[in-house]
Order: structure tokens, then C-alpha cells, then sequence
């Protein structure tokens, strides 16, 4: 054995990392930076509303229980993910009300996701899958939801089946009417029919679950109702349900497993009734949708707020991760051009630069996705369809962004953002969860791109007769429009593909098509994102938060429209003083913006109980090491 040993040597500071790391109250300039601070929260986390919506989620994590646990194996972490699930459920009033409240759903999600992925996944398991589809039913207020909104037994969504993915239209799961008792035999007829990746294991105590299915009458398919079904108790799973823990996965650890049913039997009342199908006394169906396909949406309908739970906990991450970076920004000092002297790595426009193009697009995601959620919230009848499709749109756009952020962000902290301790480690795995549940991202892309290209009309404001060339790249509308033209060139190309494709082949068409489809649905995207943008940016009152959000507005839209200069110069929407003009452009923006980076975060509002445990964003990142070094032993390598 040959045994190593380090002499310990104390790192010591410089009087300039010192006060980068000092109270920020000890900062001559702390005082406006607050003040504009506080606007540009305002803004962002729905103003008057702020209180109601956001305060006591916020005061939530900060709380000892919701500090960084090291060491916990997978299991250990799932387990600790259900414990605070329960400490979100101790600070609900009314569940049924949260399940019923979209700005607040999506808020938990937005508050809780960077804390814990594994919460996020259970709380939009729990509040919007599971108790959102028993309230959205009309008999729920006959059914006894006690157990559920006290946590005594927890809700689980038994939907996506091992073989069928996405393809929900091709599920085998049935439940047949049982016409000797009144009620189904839940059953799974092949392995490929297993439910796909429920929380149903016995980890965080009893559950239940609301499990999609074929109803059968007679011998006919009915289409797909839900079905309310206990799966587990004190002393384990129920007869008849079959349970496998899937492989660990990546990302913060949730119990997924492959679930089957062996002709479990369900009373009458199981079945989750509404205007899409009842069931009379004598076993009879009525329905007010004789389309089995609009039933099955209307059983699911709850995965639409899925979606927007999804957006705001990547959105969330997405946040606390530019709040990391941006500290230790300045926090963390380096050589710079004269002899002894350190400088910190803000003061590179390479490093702050890349960080303001992510801060940009962050406050893009914020102000589209509060517009979104006010739009589902007061969706009706008429226009839920093209509101869904909105849903499905922002989430995709919001969660391709935030991988990309907290990617950035995990790189612009080098070594230190390896550590989990720090904060950014699990951040672009969780969101590749969010990428994929409540519809694959491409996949819902694919159908918006599809009912768009035809059925959609892009908005032309052209706000002004000046021609291109008496714009300016500093004009936000301006911007905006070019943005718009954007989608529009995009459409008119996928019209043309729709018309020139095989008639006889609807694949092949479709294939034509999709290429330029999808960068429609990607322009539409980035264009309510500025559109969101531009609206918030109007409502501010102190003169900094106008300057700054206009700032990051015109950053955002100039990035949006760079790759689209070349299209935008062929229809003669830009000039060639313009294109040359371009890059210029997003310098001078950047510059401007370079000074306010650290106000800019503070206003997404972490509490300071979650900042100060986590070292680079501290200025204590020295100390984590230090501090467990002076309890070690010297290092042995064997």
C-alpha cells in the first residue's frame, strides 16, 4: 500500500473577492438597485397578485426542511421528495382549490422545481393529474377526497402505456362493464399494455390512482374514460395490481414503474362521469360526444395544465440557475491585464455577455408564460382549442430554453457547477423530465405545426408606413415586426409544400411540410414571448426598470431575428446597412446592460435562506471545502 499525504494549505482571499463576498447591504449602490429591483419583480411574478400567487410557496423553501441533503441513495431521495410533498400539502388551505387555481398550480411548480425535481413531478402528479381529473368530473363533490387532500393516501396518473408512448388513441388498458355487479374488471391485457412510468411503488405510503382505459359495453369499445383505483395500502399493493420499479433514471430520483392490472374489480362508482359519458342504472352509456377520440381528450384533459405545470418548473430552474451563475460571476476573481491585479469574470463580455443573452430570454419565458397562464385560466368553450394549442407551444419553446439556460449557467460556473451542492448540477436533467411529460415536445410541436399552417393567421401589425430603411434596429416595434414577418415567410412556405406534395401520399406530404411548419411554430413562439415582453415593459413606472426591460427586449429580439436576417433581407423587411448594423447592435445592448446583471437577478426574488446555502452563489464557495477539510484526516490513495 502506498500511502499519499498533501500538506493542508489555507486559501486566502483578496481584499477584492472579500467584498464582492460582503453583505450587499455593504454596497453603496444596493439601495437603487433595490428599488429597481423591486419593479422589475413586480412585473414579473404578477403583480397585485404577487401574495396570493407566489409568497407562500416562496416562504416554503426556505425552510430548513427544503435545505440540500447530501449522501441519500435513489430511494432515499424519492422518500425525502414525498416527505416534503406533505410540507407543501401542510401549507394548502384548500387542495381542491390549488387543484382548481391555475396561476397558483403553476406557481408551486415554479418555485418548488429547483429545490427538488422529484417534488415537482409528484406535486403535478398529486394536485393537477390526479385530484385535478376528480374535481373536473361532476360527481366529485359526491365522492369523499379527504383522504387525498390530507395526504393520508397519495394520487397517482396511470395514462402512457409501455407500447404506446404518445400514441394514447392505440391504448389497450380496458375496463369491461361487469353486468352481474355493476361495476369493471380493470385489466391489462398484454406486457406492452403495462402503464409506463406512474409513481406506484410503496415508497411514500398509500396510493391511488386515476388510471385511463378502454370502457367496454358488450363487447363495444366505448372510447377512454378514468377510472378511480386504490392501488395500495399499509400493508402493500392490492391484489391484483402488479408493480416493478423501473431502472433509475436520470435526474432527481422518482419511484417510476411499470404497473399492470390482473382483472382487478371496481365498483360502479370508479368510473369519473361528466357530459362525455354516464352511465344509468341499467348500465347504459350517453354521451354528449359521439367521437370516441373527443371523449378520450375530454378524460384527459387534465394534462394541459400539465403542460403549464411543466413550463413553470423548468422556468423556475431556469431562474435559479442565471441567479447562481450571475453571483458567482462576480463573485469569482481572475488574473487580469496588469501584474497582481484580479478582476472578476463579469467583467468579461465574453462571460457577461452570455449570461445577458440567457437573462433576456428568461424574462421572455416569464412574461409568455404569465400571458399563457392567464389565457387557460379564462379559456371557454369556444376558444379552448386554440388555447390548448397556445399550452402546448409555450411549453415546448419555455423548456427547450430553460435546457439551454441552466446548460449556460452549469458552464459559466466551470468545475464548481459539477457539484451538486452548488445548486446547478440536477438543473438541465430535470428539465429533460419536463421536456418530455405531458406530450414530447417535438410531438406537440408536430400538431400545432399541422392545425397552423391553414388555420392560423400570423399578426401583421406593420405599426408603421416608414419604409425599412427609416427604421432603426433600436425601434422595438420594429423588431417586433420583423419577428412576425418571420412566421409569416415560414407559413407561406409550408403552404407551399402542403399544395406541391404527393396527393396520394399523406406521409410523404406531410414530410414536405413539417421542416417548414415546425420553424413557423418556433417563430410564433419567440413572437408572443415578445409580445408578452413589450406589454410587461410598458407597465413599468420606476425610469431604471423601464430602461432595463426595454434593454433586454430589444437584446432578445435582435438575437431572435439574427438568424433570420439573411430571409429577412431577401423579402426586403431589413437593409444591407441593417444586417451589417446587427452585430453592433446586440454589442451596444450588452454593454448597456452589462452593469445592471446583478439587479437584473435580484429580481427574481430567491429568498436569501436558499441563496446563502448554496456556496458559489454565497461568496462562500472557498469555505464548503475549507470548512470540511479542517474535520478530515489527510488523504490516503491506495
Amino acid at each position: 500500500m502506498t500511502v499519499l499525504t498533501f500538506q493542508k494549505e489555507t486559501p486566502t482571499r483578496t481584499d477584492a473577492e472579500t467584498a464582492s463576498a460582503a453583505s450587499p447591504t455593504d454596497d453603496p449602490q444596493f439601495e437603487s438597485r433595490a428599488l429597481a429591483a423591486g419593479e422589475l419583480a413586480h412585473l414579473l411574478f404578477d403583480q397585485q397578485d404577487r401574495d396570493r400567487i407566489h409568497e407562500s410557496w416562496r416562504k416554503l423553501i426556505g425552510g430548513e426542511e427544503f435545505s440540500y441533503r447530501p449522501g441519500l441513495a435513489p430511494a432515499e431521495r424519492a422518500a425525502l421528495s414525498y416527505a416534503r410533498l406533505r410540507l407543501v400539502n401542510d401549507a394548502v388551505e384548500d387542495a381542491e382549490a390549488l387543484a382548481c387555481d391555475p396561476h397558483r398550480l403553476a406557481s408551486l411548480h415554479e418555485w418548488t422545481g429547483f429545490m427538488d425535481g422529484g417534488l415537482c413531478t409528484l406535486a403535478s402528479i398529486h394536485y393537477n393529474l390526479f385530484l385535478g381529473s376528480l374535481v373536473d368530473h361532476d360527481d366529485y363533490q359526491q365522492r369523499d377526497l379527504s383522504p387525498f387532500t390530507s395526504m393520508r393516501r397519495t394520487g397517482t396518473f396511470l395514462c402512457t402505456e409501455l407500447e404506446h408512448g404518445n400514441d394514447v388513441a392505440a391504448m389497450e388498458t380496458v375496463a369491461v362493464l361487469d353486468r352481474a355487479t355493476g361495476g369493471f374488471i380493470l385489466n391489462t391485457p398484454t406486457p406492452g399494455a403495462q402503464k409506463f412510468m406512474p409513481n406506484t411503488s410503496l415508497i411514500g405510503g398509500p396510493k391511488s390512482a386515476v388510471v385511463a382505459a378502454r370502457l367496454v359495453i358488450d363487447g363495444q369499445d366505448q372510447g377512454v374514460f378514468l377510472f378511480l383505483t386504490p392501488l395500495s395500502d399499509e400493508n402493500g399493493h392490492l391484489p391484483g395490481v402488479r408493480v416493478r420499479l423501473l431502472p433509475e433514471r436520470t435526474g432527481t430520483p422518482v419511484d417510476h414503474c411499470l404497473t399492470a392490472f390482473d382483472h382487478v374489480w371496481l365498483p360502479q362508482e370508479a368510473l369519473l362521469e361528466a357530459g362525455h359519458g354516464r352511465l344509468d342504472k341499467d348500465g347504459n352509456l350517453s354521451s354528449n360526444l359521439g367521437n370516441r377520440r373527443k371523449r378520450l381528450l375530454r378524460s384527459i384533459g387534465r394534462v394541459t395544465m400539465g403542460k403549464l405545470c411543466m413550463s413553470a418548473g423548468t422556468l423556475g430552474m431556469s431562474r435559479a440557475a442565471l441567479s447562481i451563475a450571475v453571483r458567482y460571476a462576480h463573485s469569482r476573481h481572475i488574473s487580469g491585464p496588469k501584474s497582481g491585479e484580479r478582476i472578476p469574470l463579469a467583467a468579461h463580455s465574453s462571460h457577461h455577455g452570455r449570461l445577458l443573452d440567457s437573462v433576456a430570454t428568461a424574462y421572455a419565458m416569464t412574461f409568455l408564460h404569465r400571458s399563457v397562464v392567464d389565457r387557460w385560466a379564462g379559456h371557454t368553450a369556444q376558444d379552448r382549442g386554440e388555447v390548448e394549442r397556445l399550452v402546448a407551444v409555450a411549453k415546448g419553446w419555455i423548456t427547450w430554453q430553460a435546457r439551454e439556460i441552466t446548460t449556460e449557467c452549469r458552464e459559466r460556473c466551470g468545475a464548481q457547477g459539477l457539484f451538486p451542492s452548488n445548486g446547478l448540477a440536477d438543473l438541465p436533467l430535470n428539465i429533460e423530465g419536463g421536456i418530455t411529460a405531458e406530450g414530447d415536445n417535438l410531438v406537440i410541436w408536430v400538431k400545432a405545426a399541422a392545425e397552423m399552417v391553414f388555420g392560423h393567421q400570423v399578426d401583421l401589425r406593420d405599426s408603421h408606413d416608414l419604409p425599412p430603411a427609416e427604421r432603426q434596429l433600436t425601434d422595438l416595434d420594429f423588431l417586433r415586426d420583423l419577428l412576425a414577418h418571420v412566421e409569416a415567410l415560414w407559413q407561406a412556405r409550408a403552404r407551399k409544400a402542403v399544395r406541391r406534395g404527393p396527393s396520394g401520399d399523406p406521409v410523404a406530404r406531410w414530410n414536405g411540410t413539417s421542416g417548414p411548419a415546425l420553424e413557423m411554430v418556433s417563430a410564433h413562439s419567440r413572437l408572443k414571448a415578445a409580445d408578452a415582453f413589450i406589454a410587461a415593459a410598458a407597465q413599468a413606472t420606476d425610469s431604471t426598470a423601464r430602461f432595463l426591460l426595454e434593454s433586454l427586449c430589444r437584446l432578445f429580439l435582435l438575437q431572435q431575428l439574427r438568424e433570420h436576417s439573411g430571409d429577412l433581407l431577401a423579402e426586403e423587411r431589413l437593409t444591407v446597412q441593417h444586417v451589417r448594423e446587427l452585430p453592433r447592435a446586440i454589442e451596444t445592448v450588452v454593454a448597456g446592460l452589462a452593469p445592471h446583471l446583478l439587479t437584473l437577478v435580484d429580481a427574481f426574488d430567491l429568498p436569501d435562506e436558499v441563496l446563502s446555502a448554496i456556496p458559489i452563489a454565497s461568496g462562500a464557495r472557498l469555505d464548503q471545502y475549507l470548512d470540511s477539510a479542517a474535520n478530515d484526516t489527510e488523504p490516503v490513495l491506495t
